[in-house]
């Protein structure tokens, strides 16, 4: 595949990767591979996040590889892997469970530690501009001293954040947080070197201005960043739910759940396309990744977005849990990437 701007994404089955000629791999920054067995998959010479994120929609692991036209760099530093062109770093951080009197709460202390490492690497490298995060971890939803471990990796969050010298309101990235069983907690991560433009949602509070009942720390993320490369102009989308100003909306309904979490996708939408300098962002040209709580509502959630967005809607399906343990599906999304599946 040949990216025709500075940035692409392709979607495989990570056996395909040992197929691919040399010259192809060379034009990879990182991936994300998905599934049961994505943990064990072969090392290669780029930043990869495996994540065991089962895919409930097809049989068989996924990867996301994030790729340039280059000239791509590949190194090392604060213990994090990664590759870099002259305007874009992809990079992942493992922390592994610690150990002693910190076990108990380990996901913050490991996001503190994770954070630190990727914000000194990034700030060492001249990529200050964090883009988009995605964050596994497991058991999110488990109460730990008093604490449910996901407003646990909250403040570890936003305690690094806070170290580093960096805003926790203005320009922070897209992201998400699922969780998967056994997982280590694994960021991936893509910085720029170009300023990045955060979008919010007006039909919900901004998630670094909730209340004090969703922890003693907000979550540090927009709902959205825009990226304006030569030529080319993405938008991230973060991981979207059914939340109405900040509360849940719809418990145990997982098809108005999905409905109005599109609600929101396209709020988001409409909100990036008075700033973009393209044409308007479609809620039907987006590339979604769709995680499940329970894999047996694959049929309705999909049912309600083949009736939102056409049969040919891109998407794939993966479980995982979300954030909130009274949420039942998640999506997030791009626009403005090539994407190639295959």
């Amino acid at each position: 595949m040949s990216p025709q701007g500075p940035l692409a994404v392709a979607y495989l089955d990570p056996a395909r990767l040992q197929l691919q000629d040399a010259g192809w791999k060379d034009g990879i920054l990182g991936a994300v591979c998905y599934g049961g067995q994505a943990r064990s998959a072969p090392a290669d010479d780029w930043p990869s996040a495996l994540v065991g994120t089962p895919r409930v929609d097809a049989p068989g692991d996924l990867c996301e590889l994030w790729l340039s036209p280059g000239p791509i760099r590949s190194g090392a530093g604060q213990g994090v892997a990664y590759r870099c062109t002259d305007d874009l770093l992809f990079g992942v951080v493992m922390e592994s469970q610690v150990e002693g009197s910190e076990a108990a709460a380990w996901v913050q202390v490991a996001a503190e530690r994770g954070y630190g490492r990727l914000f000194a690497l990034v700030g060492a490298l001249g990529y200050p501009n964090l883009v988009r995060t995605w964050n596994y971890f497991s058991e999110i939803n488990t109460d730990e001293r008093g604490l449910e471990r996901y407003r646990r990796f909250n403040a570890g969050r936003q305690d690094a954040f806070l170290a580093a010298g960096r805003s926790v309101t203005a320009g922070v990235p897209a992201a998400c947080a699922l969780g998967v069983g056994g997982q280590p907690l694994t960021i991936a991560f893509l910085a720029a070197r170009c300023p990045v433009l955060a979008i919010e949602n007006p039909r919900q509070v901004s998630a670094y201005r909730y209340p004090a009942e969703y922890g003693p720390r907000s979550p540090t993320f927009s709902r959205a960043t825009l990226l304006r490369l030569p030529g080319q102009e993405v938008l991230f989308l973060s991981g979207t739910a059914s939340i109405g100003g900040h509360r849940t909306l719809h418990p145990g309904d997982v098809a108005a759940q999905t409905r109005e979490t599109l609600a929101n996708l396209q709020a988001v939408l409409d909100a990036a396309s008075r700033v973009t300098e393209g044409p308007a962002f479609a809620l039907d040209s987006l590339y979604l990744k769709v995680y499940l709580r329970d894999p047996a509502d694959l049929e309705a959630v999909r049912a309600v977005l083949t009736q939102e967005l056409g049969p040919g809607h891109s998407a794939v399906y993966l479980q995982a849990d979300i954030c909130r343990a009274d949420l039942l599906v998640e999506i997030e999304a791009t626009v403005g990437l090539q994407v190639q599946i295959q």
